[in-house]
């Protein structure tokens, strides 16, 4: 191995397996790749399985990652590809990530009858997420957690909250459970906010732009950040910018157009360098429902930008230790929002200090953690 990365860890150049569905362009993915790197860098081999070959974070491997295609279109049909696979390779551990990934790994390894490792991530505050869903599917869910998870040898929680919803809600027992921050910190994470946005509004130093950043849908709830955003422009000139792309499109244009703000808010959808946005933002807003750990709250303290956010299940409360580093206000009030905005744009914290909150994040601290998890006698 390159480097020695704890006394736990005895296995020469040691090979991991990552079973990952990528399907989108969000938080998981982003973390799966700074894992991935981190881990070669650390002498780790990885085989890299993901449900199907279709997504562009597979051209953004390192080319020493071993791609295996299971001939898979979703979780359920890669199941044999997946049993063959550990039969056949045995690899020393298994990441997994995602709840259906979870599932579908802990069934193949009771299939494949082997003792690999195995390490389940769990990203999101499950109880919020199911929130609002039929009482029969959300005890299915449960039932699964409970009758699956536990054959696992260990299931990562992203935030201390989350380890708590697994515990009280799929009854896991803590003994199982491991926090370990997410691998968001990185050299590249910098290098790529020091380029110049694509967009006009940064170059007019005068006028102070929000940002907000994720899909747009329910959950991270661009409704409220709209509607604060209305209240904060009565008062003072500002402009407001959400990068991503969802089903809410069409829904938040509206909102923006009946609330008469289109004018000073812009919508450029999914772009691949939001870091650039991020730097240059005078605040960051997460208007969140629910998350785990949210990643862009992370991000942009990393880049010291100052932040408001939602005290949703979980991440920011953590993150922003109760609101030291960052308001925090209640999910789906504007009003609350809209003055924490406004005095944070009055009396921004320092840069150096907003760094100082994310410390633990950085993708070395994080990917350490892991492989102690993954990889022990």
């Amino acid at each position: 191995m390159k480097n020695q990365i704890s006394p736990v860890i005895a296995l020469e150049k040691p090979r991991i397996a990552i079973f990952v569905s990528f399907s989108g362009s969000g938080g998981v993915e982003r973390m799966i790749l700074n894992l991935t790197r981190e881990f070669l860098n650390l002498g780790v081999r990885v085989d890299m399985i993901p449900v199907k070959q279709e997504s562009f974070h597979l051209d953004l491997l390192p080319q020493e990652v071993n791609v295996i295609d299971l001939g898979a279109s979703h979780n359920l049909s890669s199941l044999p590809g997946l049993v063959r696979y550990l039969k056949s390779e045995r690899p020393d551990a298994i990441l997994a990530a995602k709840d259906r990934a979870n599932t579908t790994a802990v069934l193949a390894r009771r299939l494949a009858g082997i003792s690999t490792r195995l390490v389940l991530r769990m990203g999101t505050t499950v109880s919020a997420a199911m929130a609002g869903t039929h009482p029969i599917r959300e005890r299915i869910w449960y039932l699964r957690m409970r009758m699956l998870y536990p054959s696992a040898d260990a299931v990562v929680a992203v935030s201390r909250g989350v380890a708590h919803d697994l515990k009280k809600n799929a009854g896991l027992p803590p003994s199982l459970l491991r926090v370990i921050p997410n691998p968001v910190i990185s050299p590249e994470l910098v290098t790529m906010s020091e380029q110049a946005p694509d967009h006009p509004w940064f170059q007019e130093s005068t006028v102070p732009v929000l940002l907000g950043v994720g899909r747009l849908t329910r959950q991270k709830d661009f409704t409220t950040l709209l509607r604060s955003f209305a209240f904060v422009r009565r008062n003072r000139p500002c402009r407001l910018i959400i990068l991503g792309e969802g089903r809410d499109r069409g829904s938040l244009q509206s909102l923006a157009r009946d609330l008469g703000i289109m004018e000073d808010v812009a919508m450029p959808g999914f772009v691949e360098n939001p870091y650039a946005y991020m730097r240059r933002a005078a605040l960051f807003v997460l208007s969140s429902l629910w998350e785990g750990s949210p990643n862009v709250l992370t991000e942009a303290l990393a880049l010291g930008t100052p932040v408001v956010s939602t005290d949703c299940p979980s991440g920011p409360k953590e993150i922003l230790e109760h609101g030291r580093f960052g308001p925090l206000v209640p999910m789906g009030n504007p009003e609350a929002m809209a003055q924490a905005i406004v005095k944070t744009l009055d009396a921004p914290l320092e840069k150096s200090l907003l760094k100082t909150a994310v410390q633990a994040y950085t993708v070395k601290e994080s990917s350490k953690k892991y492989l102690e998890t993954l990889l022990v006698k």
